[in-house]
Parts: structure tokens; C-alpha cells; sequence
């Protein structure tokens, strides 16, 4: 079968099956199975597939009807205009996700010296004031938080910590691919507690995606959710604020005077964290929208 009328059934299949975006998913699974770019496809629209090509394709298509996300059918998924490895131990990345990255760049340009260390700046320690620049990324997960602030904070010391020892290699190899693993530390950690005693910086900058869904509402969850994407990294408990409970006087005690925290936000988790940072260890609290005015993303200092 030529190129065209093979994307064109892929698309009716999709969409039959009530699969969301249909032609976008047909495409990349298309290309996927041709190791092509999208140029590529729309290009050469006669050329034949080969029988191995075919069967590539008709068995990722059958995976995408089965609800398995296509990130996870074709490994990889873009996050800050970055190519990531993905697989079943770790979410998938979403756009949203950025708002993070754009809150701690912003925080760590202001507000700390993200160029080389100096001599004559070493020896000072307020958190404001220091040229070397710590950051935790807490339940890092791909990486793609702590890779994508590597990139950008070429000489920021990136600590990325996960309970998951899967999810773990997974952003080791992403940091690789990327040419940041030098300068990445990975640690195996419930939040900020890891699991061995070894010693750890206090943090100028401490980012979190965390759990955030209740267990109560699993079952609403969209399918590609629900049973493919791993639960330890969604469910936070009964109420899915349990992690925010624990991680955010955990950051109080790890950060010092001057540090920042930038959080992702569950939809209903304003106000429980609202009072978690009401605590008298915080201040100049700021909560951020994404794009559809939707709060997204609260930034808190750690008071001196």
C-alpha cells in the first residue's frame, strides 16, 4: 500500500476507535514505523510501503486503540523544544510542564548569579547572593524539568531525585542524550529524604512536579491515563494533597534563607497549599496561569 491511502485508513481507524487528534496520532505512528519526518510523508505520497513497514504500522495502531498513549508507542516526547525518552515508569512530559521551567529560570536570573563562580564571590552565603546555584528537581521523573534547567543554567549544580529507580535511569539517559549528565546528580529519594545518608547541598531553587490526583478519582481518569501512565507518579492520596503536605515543609527545612520553590499545582490545590505556605517560613508568594488562565504554578521564598 502506497504512503497516502496507508495514513488515510490509519486515520479513519483512529478516529472510528475515538481515539483524540486522529490524523496527528496516524501521522507520528506513520512515521514512526518509517523512520521518517513529517516532510518526508507528505512528500513522497505514492512510495509503497515495504511489508515489514506495514506491519509496523497496522501493530502501533492496534497499540494506540488499545488506549496506550502514542508517546509511549513511539518512546519519545518533546519538552522544551527537547527530544525525550519516555517509557511506561515515567509520565509524559506535558506543555504545561514548561510554566515550571520558565518560573525557576526567571527566579534564577533575577535573583542569583547563574554565571561561572568568581573567587571573590565563593565565600558569601545568603542564598541570593550566591554565584553557585543548587537546584533540586523533587520526583524528576524523565528529567525533563532538570535536563531542559541544565541546558539552560549551563553552570547550575542540578540535583534530579525520584523513588522510582526506573524513572531514575530513564532521566539518567535523558541527561546523556542531552550532554548534561556530568552535571546532573541522580539520588534515589521519597522527596527530599534519600534513601541512603549520603550528603546533600541545601537548595537555592527547589522545583517539584509532584503527585497531585486523588485516588478517589482515578476511575475518571481518561483511559491513556488511568491505565498506562504510572500511578505512584499521579496518586498523592485521599484528598491528592498529601504530597504538597509533606514536601513542602521538607523544602523549608532543606532551602536556606533567600531560596526559591516553584510547585506545579493540581486544579483544586490552591487553597491547601495556600495555607501550607502561610506558614512563617514563606513569603513573596506568586501563583501563575498557564495559558488558559488556569493557575498552574505558585513560586514561594524562603524567609531569612
Amino acid at each position: 500500500m502506497q504512503l497516502k491511502p496507508a495514513l488515510e485508513q490509519g486515520i479513519a481507524l483512529l478516529e472510528k476507535g475515538g481515539i483524540p487528534s486522529p490524523r496527528i496520532a496516524a501521522e507520528v505512528l506513520l512515521m514512526h514505523a518509517l523512520v521518517c519526518d513529517r516532510a518526508h510523508l507528505y512528500a513522497h505520497p505514492e512510495r509503497e510501503l515495504t511489508e515489514v513497514e506495514w506491519i509496523h504500522y497496522g501493530r502501533y495502531l492496534n497499540e494506540r486503540l488499545s488506549g496506550k498513549p502514542t508517546q509511549y508507542i513511539t518512546g519519545h516526547q518533546e519538552f522544551w523544544g527537547l527530544d525525550f525518552l519516555v517509557n511506561p515508569s515515567v509520565l509524559i512530559p506535558r506543555p504545561e510542564t514548561e510554566l515550571i521551567v520558565e518560573a525557576a529560570l526567571a527566579l534564577a536570573r533575577r535573583h542569583f548569579s547563574v554565571s561561572k563562580a568568581s573567587p571573590e564571590k565563593t565565600e558569601k552565603t545568603d542564598s541570593s547572593e550566591r554565584t553557585e546555584l543548587f537546584i533540586a528537581d523533587v520526583g524528576t521523573g524523565s528529567g525533563c524539568i532538570a535536563v531542559a534547567l541544565a541546558k539552560e543554567l549551563p553552570h547550575a549544580h542540578i540535583y534530579a531525585l525520584d523513588l522510582s529507580p526506573q524513572a531514575l535511569e530513564t532521566a539518567r539517559q535523558n541527561a546523556h542524550r542531552h550532554d548534561v549528565e556530568k552535571r546532573i546528580t541522580f539520588l534515589l529519594s521519597d522527596l527530599l529524604e534519600p534513601t541512603v545518608e549520603i550528603p546533600i547541598p541545601q537548595f537555592n531553587l527547589l522545583v517539584s512536579n509532584p503527585p497531585y490526583v486523588s485516588d478517589i478519582i482515578i476511575d475518571s481518569l481518561m483511559p491513556e491515563v488511568r491505565y498506562f501512565e504510572p500511578q505512584e507518579a499521579l496518586l498523592a492520596g485521599e484528598t491528592g494533597q498529601e504530597i504538597y503536605a509533606r514536601l513542602i515543609p521538607q523544602a523549608a527545612r532543606a532551602m536556606p534563607s533567600g531560596g526559591y520553590l516553584v510547585l506545579e499545582l493540581g486544579y483544586d490545590a490552591q487553597e491547601k497549599v495556600r495555607s501550607l505556605l502561610a506558614a512563617p517560613r514563606w513569603e513573596d508568594v506568586a501563583w501563575l496561569p498557564d495559558l488558559a488562565g488556569i493557575i498552574r504554578v505558585v513560586t514561594a521564598r524562603r524567609k531569612p
